[in-house]
């Protein structure tokens, strides 16, 4: 799995996010060309027991997972960098959004969708999807503009509006 989120994920994922990922034993990988060999046909032909590395739905799916979870959850949440505490103690707010929003939050608002959109859909990834729209979106959208992303929450949600299961959650059509 680790490997698999490696190859297709949308932003280098460091330790602290890939432990989230379902059973996973952290694994450290520190040549740039291991990619090249996870996706090479000599790693199918001598490794074929983890050639599911190379399924890209499946590690799209796991990722999709992921994201999906840590944006349904309590993670994400109202006033994600306690901003009332900042302004009143005059702490510079951008190095300490930098510090208080975990990688994995970030990642998740980053490329929620573009993992979603490579992946089968089901249910359960429909649902939440639906409660992200309907329930988190706003916490969704501070997390975008604290952290200087906000511009792509436009054509984030644009590509979400892609997914064929997302007309069936809520209108995007006029974003």
């Amino acid at each position: 799995m680790v490997m698999g989120a490696m190859i297709f994920s949308k932003q280098p994922l460091d330790d602290s996010v890939l432990i989230m990922l379902p059973q996973v034993k952290i694994l450290h990988f520190h040549h740039c060309s291991f990619e090249d060999f996870l996706l090479s046909t000599f790693f199918v032909q001598e490794l074929p027991e983890i050639s599911t590395v190379q399924d890209r739905s499946h590690n799209e799916r796991q990722l999709s997972v992921l994201c999906l979870k840590t944006l349904v959850s309590s993670k994400l949440h109202f006033n994600m960098c306690n901003l009332e505490s900042l302004i009143i103690e005059n702490i510079n707010i951008q190095s300490t959004v930098k510090s208080i929003i975990p990688p994995l939050i970030l990642y998740s608002s980053l490329c929620w969708v573009n993992n979603l959109i490579q992946a089968p859909s089901d249910e359960k990834m429909t649902e939440a999807v639906k409660f992200v729209m309907y329930e988190k979106l706003l916490f969704w959208l501070e997390v975008m503009s604290l952290t200087g992303n906000v511009y792509e929450a436009y054509p984030i949600l644009r590509r979400a509006s892609t997914w064929q299961v997302c007309f069936q959650i809520i209108s995007l059509k006029y974003i």
